[in-house]
């Protein structure tokens, strides 16, 4: 594995720069409403309220760009299946020129309880492997990341089952509610800044 810091430097982040905003899933209507799909679900969430659609498609990925608040926007959903996110995201951040502190990755967690999410600027995968993509091809863990958790899988049941499993029906209002906040989340980190989202996002 060669780090991406041999080829892609680390820019210093200044507002003329854009922010790579991904969320991770798997491609295809069988996987729409998965629970593993969430951090598409959140995108969706996100062009919707920044008024985009995603129309194009650009380094394996479905692309859309946006401005808020005078900062440029690149919305990502890789379309590589999850456990190959990584290469579709480090093309894109070499392409666009996006500073790795200008990168937000948001995924489903199953350590994290239903309704809950956290931002972090760094750290490991949690065994989540559309994480664990990135962080081999980009050779570090040091980059922003928003979790939206999902709850441990019931008895017995594998991980592996559960986050392939649909949103039940009663889950479907307060997923919702998650979303956006995890939306508000994202534009906190844009406008204010990854420490001060933290603050308002993480109690």
């Amino acid at each position: 594995m060669t780090p991406m810091n041999d080829t892609l430097p680390l820019l210093l982040s200044a507002t003329n720069e854009p922010y790579l905003i991904v969320g991770l899933g798997n491609p295809g209507k069988v996987y729409a409403a998965n629970r593993h799909n969430v951090g598409f679900m959140l995108l969706s969430r996100l062009a919707e309220r920044l008024g985009e659609t995603f129309g194009r498609v650009e380094s394996r990925a479905l692309l859309t760009k946006a401005v808020y608040q005078g900062r440029r926007l690149i919305l990502v959903k890789p379309q590589t299946y999850m456990n190959a996110s990584g290469s579709s995201v480090r093309s894109l951040l070499r392409f666009y020129k996006v500073p790795v502190q200008n990168l937000l990755v948001a995924f489903d967690d199953v350590d994290l309880p239903f309704e809950t999410i956290r931002i972090r600027a760094e750290g490991g995968s949690g065994g989540q492997k559309g994480m664990q993509s990135i962080i081999d091809q980009l050779g570090s863990e040091a980059f922003p990341r928003l979790r939206i958790g999902i709850g441990r899988p019931p008895g017995r049941m594998e991980a592996a089952d559960y986050v392939l499993q649909d949103f039940p029906k009663a889950e479907r209002e307060l997923l919702a509610i998650t979303l956006d906040r995890a939306a508000d989340a994202v534009l906190s980190f844009v406008a204010d800044g990854l420490d001060k989202a933290m603050n308002l996002y993480n109690g």
